[in-house]
Order: structure tokens, then C-alpha cells, then sequence
């Protein structure tokens, strides 16, 4: 990394901080004494300590992801829901081995991750490029929820996966 590149790396980092400041102390001014201090010794800090192999992050990407994680965390909700309340609702539990498309290991560790924090799917074991997930509902709709996902968090890591499908899966 070059020096041009530390400085700048540091100068938008302190700008993210001071901001954060501002927002927190609710736009006291006065506090910003101690506040930009400490947003340039946590920007040098971070820019030294994290490690410049780590992968870039898309800020589109992750605002995709969010709201589809939010979106997605209601619909499962609600199906659970129902489903307590209305046993007479179908349920088809099980496994399945999932082969991820996504590369690297932080962001296969968010799809996994993603996957046991939305109802009704638990990631039970990871295994090279495949995901065991333990699914409520076997349904097609389903296993097209982890494909979605996959998509999403794909892009939270700026990688663009094949298309796939059930039928690829199978």
C-alpha cells in the first residue's frame, strides 16, 4: 500500500468517525475537542490493524442485503408464526448440502452466518464449498430463499455468481 493510499485511507476514515462523533454527542459541538482527537487515533488505528488482504465490501451490495434480510426475517417470521399457530400447515424438515457459489471464506462465512439468523434455517456444517442447512420446509421456495441469498451476499463481496436454479441443485 502506498503512502498516498494510507493517507487518504486515514483522512476518510477520520471523516467516517467524526461523523459517527457528531451523530452520538447529538451535534455538540463542544465535544468535537475530544471527539476529532480520538476519530484520527481510531483511523490511524484501524488502518493500521486491519489487514490489507481483507475483501472489499460493496456498499450497494450491502444495502441489497440488508433490506432483503429484513424483508426476508418478516416473511419467515410470519411463516413460523403461522405455522405454531396452525399445526395443520404443512412442514417438510430436513437437510440438504447446498454448494455455494460465492469464493472466500469471509463471505461464505456470512452466508452461513445469514442463514441460521432468518427463521425457519439453521447452517449446521460447513464443508470446503458446501453448506449443510437444516430447513423448517423443504419446499422449493425454500431452497430458492438460499439461492436469493447467495446472490445477495455475493454482492455484498462484489462477486457476480452464475445464475442458478432448483434444477441445478439437484
Amino acid at each position: 500500500m502506498t503512502a498516498a493510499t494510507t493517507v487518504r485511507r486515514i483522512l476518510l476514515r477520520t471523516a467516517w468517525f467524526v461523523l459517527a462523533w457528531i451523530i452520538v454527542s447529538e451535534a455538540d459541538l463542544g465535544s468535537l475537542v475530544m471527539g476529532v482527537p480520538f476519530a484520527v487515533l481510531a483511523a490511524v488505528l484501524s488502518t493500521a490493524l486491519i489487514r490489507s488482504d481483507m475483501p472489499r465490501v460493496s456498499v450497494r451490495g450491502t444495502l441489497r442485503y440488508i433490506g432483503f434480510f429484513v424483508f426476508q426475517s418478516v416473511l419467515g417470521g410470519i411463516d413460523v408464526a403461522a405455522r405454531a399457530l396452525r399445526p395443520s400447515l404443512p412442514l417438510d424438515p430436513g437437510c440438504i448440502w447446498y454448494p455455494t457459489r460465492i469464493t472466500g471464506r469471509p463471505a461464505r462465512v456470512l452466508f452461513a452466518d445469514t442463514i441460521s439468523l432468518l427463521p425457519g434455517t439453521l447452517s449446521a456444517r460447513m464443508d470446503g464449498d458446501r453448506l449443510e442447512v437444516h430447513m423448517l420446509d423443504m419446499c422449493a421456495r425454500s431452497i430458492e430463499g438460499l439461492i436469493a441469498l447467495e446472490d445477495r451476499v455475493g454482492a455484498v463481496f462484489g462477486q457476480t455468481l452464475a445464475p442458478r436454479t432448483i434444477e441445478d441443485l439437484a
